[in-house]
């Protein structure tokens, strides 16, 4: 590679970046924490290859959404001349590349079609059934889910057989597994696994293939590393095998993944795996204040599974991260609301905050509040765009469009809008298939030979001439003109019109959506193409979803948050059995356990300004009351970083005790389970009385009964908040409204 004089755009970075992008040749693993600017690292140093000489074809970036892989690529080509020819894509999105050109010799036709979780459990289930499988003891999703697990770790049916030896579950899913993958390969379709499982054994069966791709990514860089499976870590190394220039780019101490097959030792045992590589940390945060980077450092300090580093900042801020131990589940929803509201009416905006937690469950009532609050928010980990029912619809009839093998298409929309087709019918036709070896379309078609299907030969054979139709439109025509005509010509607008119900209207609505997304493709694709656009929306996750221009509060699951970040960020249901959760309690291995403060690390560094930690003594849980310790996480947090604002009554232990003993500093109690600070100073108190608190039963003379939220100072009385089941929730002033307590 040819030397030249170092870009002035590298003086933007710090020194640990800077020395990674001039770090060009051989294995490089780059540890970069938090909010530390691994994506401009990795966008400069594709720059900085790029001014050496290396042709901009021959790097490959590699991330795990679309969304941060439409960012980098804008990033580089804002820097970087015809920077849009560097592949820049998620592993899926580049092994469908590979197979859309390579596929045929692992026996598929480049007209393959993608599968998504739902089509492969329809497929599954059918496999269970053929083959008079219990689904009570065999469940599809457990069956998908070991599955998966197989591909994961290149594990193929005879293996498992083999590995199953006397064990009869195992021997059962075998077969299942091996007839599962015979009709994937019948209908020319693959599952999500499948697309780099595929990939793998391509290369591993032509070597050839694999040193033409070898030679056309000399370059390889890979965002979030310490997610990969072990078979996308085997892609890697096939990939890099023959230059050895592979750079990772990842934090081991936000692998949160193991749950769905990320393996932390890819990122841990980088050096084994790639001898002789480089390691350099970026430890400097650019997100979050001093005090957030030390509550999350004082919390992962105390895994043992993880390379050693340190998050640091010049964010000073005198904030202290907030702790709220409420009354219950509905008091901890409250002070969420109320404090949002506080900030907003101050001149923030909804889109700052972010709730998080680590049960989905959770959600619920923190939804409820906020809708009697008027607090706008967006739930993300609820209905995918693209998985609800009438755009799955239209996908399936675009699948069967360029698929004519794609049985589980075809039996999803042979009868949508109703055709007389039913379901005794679809299994004939899918059975006719299989016994002449036929596409299920080309079945369809040719049904009149068969004496079973005869009778119910002419709407079969419509809808066959009618998907044919539009395939030869689709030839002619780009994604959004096609999927106008399918909602045309198949009946669905009309059926959805004629319905005239809200529901209707709103699907409808979602399928202008659907267009609006087509349009947007053919307009952006470099090559717009039918499979082009199946393989982009098959391939979106839900944080692809998010609008960052929304006024919304973000409610979601601490899995679905990182690589986001938000001015101020409330962690829900911070106790122990959520968060920690209850399986990696009782399991009782450090594995597990890690994991869990992994996700805790990963919440508290969403947060840029202020950090709220909220749990609840008391919850309703699987319909009935249970009462959680604070979670341990909490008690690993200096508790002069952490400020109490916990109603009822102080901290179980005193740091103000501690530090009179000592003279100095403050103390905590780890069995515990929670950290505190110094009392505040005595408030003037209300020359009103009130003998009840947060928690307890009430009775009014209009509403009756009803559980105190809160109880809050309010001038020369106290403002009372009361959750009332036929009521809803109330306020009252303590001295006017004859709130008794009830004994």
């Amino acid at each position: 590679m040819k030397e030249q004089a170092t870009s002035s755009f590298l003086d933007q970075l710090n020194p640990a970046q800077r020395e990674a992008c001039l770090k060009t040749e051989g294995p490089l693993l780059i540890l970069a924490g938090a909010g530390s600017g691994k994506t401009r690292t990795i966008v400069y140093r594709m720059a900085r290859l790029v001014e050496l000489g290396v042709p901009r074809y021959s790097i490959l970036a590699i991330t795990f959404t679309n969304k941060a892989a439409k960012e980098m690529k804008e990033r580089v080509e804002a820097i970087v001349p015809d920077g849009r020819d560097v592949w820049v894509s998620t592993f899926h999105s580049a092994c469908v590349r590979i197979l859309r050109q390579d596929i045929e010799p692992v026996g598929f036709t480049k007209s393959f079609t993608i599968y998504d979780a739902d089509e492969s459990l329809k497929l599954i289930s059918d496999c269970l059934k053929e083959l008079n499988t219990d689904k009570e003891k065999f469940k599809p999703k457990a069956v998908a889910a070991a599955i998966s697990d197989c591909k994961d770790n290149l594990v193929s049916p005879s293996d498992y057989e083999r590995q199953a030896g006397t064990d009869y579950r195992a021997g059962v899913i075998s077969g299942i597994y091996r007839l599962y993958q015979n009709k994937l390969r019948s209908a020319n379709a693959l599952d999500f696994d499948d697309i780099i499982a595929r990939t793998v054994e391509l290369f591993h069966k032509n070597p050839e293939i694999l040193e033409k791709w070898q030679n056309r990514f000399r370059y390889i860089m890979v965002d979030e590393y310490q997610d990969t499976n072990t078979l996308q870590c085997v892609l890697i190394k096939l990939l890099s095998g023959k230059h050895g220039n592979v750079c990772v780019v990842g934090d081991d101490d936000q692998s949160i993944y193991g749950w769905r097959g990320a393996n932390i030792r890819n990122i841990l045992e980088f050096e084994k795996d790639f001898p002789g590589a480089a390691v350099i940390k970026l430890e400097r945060n650019y997100r979050s204040t001093k005090t957030i980077l030390e509550c999350a450092n004082s919390v992962i300090k105390n895994n043992t599974a993880r390379s050693r580093k340190s998050l640091w900042t010049e964010r000073e801020s005198e904030e202290k991260a907030v702790f709220y131990h409420a009354a219950s589940d509905f008091d901890e929803a409250a002070y969420i609301a109320r404090r949002i509201k506080e900030a907003t009416r101050a001149g923030g905006r909804f889109s700052d905050f972010a709730v998080i937690y680590r049960v989905n469950a959770l959600s619920r009532i923190i939804e409820e509040t906020f809708v009697k609050e008027s607090i706008p928010y967006s739930l993300f980990g609820g209905v995918n765009f693209y998985e609800r029912r009438e755009v799955r619809d239209i996908l399936a009839y675009l699948k069967l469009i360029v698929n004519g093998r794609d049985a589980v298409a075809f039996s999803r929309v042979v009868n949508v809008p109703k055709r007389g087709i039913g379901p005794a019918t679809i299994a004939k036709i899918e059975e006719y298939a299989a016994e002449s070896g036929k596409p299920v379309l080309r079945a369809a078609m040719d049904c009149a030979d068969s004496p079973e299907l005869a009778r119910k030969s002419a709407p079969l054979r419509r809808f066959a001439e009618m998907i044919e139709e539009l395939a030869a439109f689709a030839r002619e025509n780009g994604a959004m003109e096609l999927i106008e005509r399918v909602i045309a010509v198949t009946g669905y607008k009309t059926a959805l019109t004629e319905e005239g119900t809200d529901e209707a209207a709103d699907r409808l609505e979602n399928l202008n959506a659907l267009i609006s997304k087509a349009k947007e493709y053919d307009r952006a694709a470099e090559e717009p193409s039918l499979e082009g656009f199946l393989t982009e929306v098959s391939l979106v996750s839900d944080i692809d979803l998010i609008e960052d221009s929304d006024n919304r509060v973000a409610l979601m699951a601490i899995h679905r948050c990182k690589g986001l970040e938000f001015p101020v960020v409330f962690i829900a249901g911070a106790e122990e059995g959520l968060l920690p959760g209850y399986r990696s309690i009782i399991s009782d291995t450090p594995k597990e356990l890690e994991e869990e403060r992994r996700l805790a690390y990963v919440g508290i560094t969403r947060a840029k300004d202020k950090l709220y930690i909220t749990a609840a003594k008391k919850r309703e849980q699987a319909g009935r009351i249970v009462y959680n310790k604070v979670s341990r996480f909490l008690s690993e947090i200096p508790p002069d970083l952490v400020e109490s604002e916990d109603h009822r009554e102080a901290f179980m232990a005193r740091k103000a005790e501690a530090a009179q003993k000592a003279g100095r500093g403050t103390a905590y109690r780890k069995d515990t389970h929670f950290a505190f600070t110094l009392p505040k100073a005595e408030e003037k108190k209300p020359a009103a009385s009130v003998n009840f608190a947060a928690g307890d039963i009430v009775t009014h003379m209009k509403y009756g009964a009803g559980e105190v939220l809160e109880v809050r100072s309010a001038g020369a009385d106290y403002e009372v908040t009361v959750r009332y089941e036929a009521h809803g929730v109330k306020k009252f002033m303590a001295a006017l409204s004859g709130l008794k307590k009830k004994e």
